[in-house]
């Protein structure tokens, strides 16, 4: 039997946090939910995450400058980021510092919970092959097509 997918989701909105919790609650996925950068790494520290979906502005923080210390922690978690506020600049350094994919706000969840099954997929393929599958980072957009 599989073992339930974990997934932090950092956001400072509230409501944004609850939705993703609920809606990939309902998808089997098992979540934690912190509203600061802080919040995040002490999660972390505790446990691992399969997935952690970062704002990348929050209130003590930049999502950004967690992803170096979440990869220490937790090389293998995917971390996705999400903003409201897309920039070629900001969606380049996620990339460089290790994030899968850039996903814009307003979320759509289909677009959500497809990049996070294909990302947990990933996560599977490289576990099983011992780490030699290619990696890509991409942006996400919240429009259907």
């Amino acid at each position: 039997m599989d073992e339930k997918k974990s997934i932090l989701i950092v956001d400072d909105d509230e409501s944004t946090r609850r939705s993703l919790s609920l809606i990939l609650g309902k998808k089997g996925y098992e979540t934690e939910t912190a509203g600061t950068g802080r919040e995040a790494l002490k999660k972390a520290q505790g446990r691992f995450f399969n997935v952690a979906l970062l704002d990348i502005n929050l209130p003590d923080i930049e999502g950004v400058e967690l992803l170096e210390p979440l990869k220490k922690m937790h090389p293998a978690m995917i971390v996705f980021m999400i903003t409201g506020y897309p920039s070629l600049e900001t969606s380049v350094r996620t990339s460089l510092e290790g994030a899968l994919a850039y996903i814009t706000k307003p979320l759509n969840m289909d677009t959500v919970l497809t990049a996070v099954r294909e990302a947990l997929e990933k996560q599977r393929l490289l576990r099983e092959t011992g780490g030699r599958v290619g990696t890509t980072t991409s942006t996400i957009s919240a429009k259907k097509k």
